[in-house]
């Protein structure tokens, strides 16, 4: 397997990196197992267009077919109700990461701890830090980042791909996830 690099230069996240996802059925299979996944989005899946729609709207979509809490963050809250979704919760993507890491924290509804949280929509430098923080001090969590750059820090990423082929592994992912 060819090497992957991180997509911000001068970065190194040291010899534990992430798996990469060479297919989204994969990725479709790891949420599908989860026990309790949980999804962060952060501001850039309202920024983000797709083809013709938003990143936002393959979130919303993902959610529902895989009944995934979704936390939003920094301004999305607005966002999401604009299109007729409700979060689980707000809150600062910070807070998020470092409630994750908290042993403690029995999630947002008191439930239990979260096994798998999915990322997407953040900037790329925030990701990074809260995957780090996440890969070091929350050990029996896994994460995916499904955002079209490599994220070393998580425990599986995509490749750097090009925003046709990351379009085409959210549609796989979502079409794996409500059906068969």
């Amino acid at each position: 397997m060819a090497t992957v690099e991180p997509w911000q230069t001068a970065e190194i996240p040291g010899p534990k990196k992430a798996l990469v996802i060479t297919k989204a059925e994969v990725a479709a299979a790891m949420i599908k197992r989860a026990k309790r996944p949980i999804l962060i989005v952060g501001h850039k899946a309202a920024e983000t267009e797709l083809e013709d729609k938003k990143l936002i709207d393959y979130m919303i979509e993902l959610a529902k077919k895989a009944n995934i809490p979704v936390v939003a963050t920094a301004h999305m809250i607005s966002e999401f109700l604009k299109k007729g979704y409700q979060p689980a919760d707000w809150m600062p993507a910070v807070d998020i990461g470092n409630r994750l890491v908290d042993s403690e924290w029995s999630g947002l509804d008191g439930k239990g701890q979260y096994d798998l949280a999915l990322f997407v929509g953040l900037p790329y430098y925030m990701e990074w830090t809260i995957l780090s923080g996440l890969k070091h001090f929350a050990p029996n969590l896994k994460t995916i980042s499904l955002d079209n750059f490599y994220q070393p820090h998580a425990s599986w990423s995509f490749p750097n791909i090009s925003i046709k082929d990351w379009i085409e592994n959210l549609k796989v992912i979502i079409e794996k996830i409500g059906g068969e």
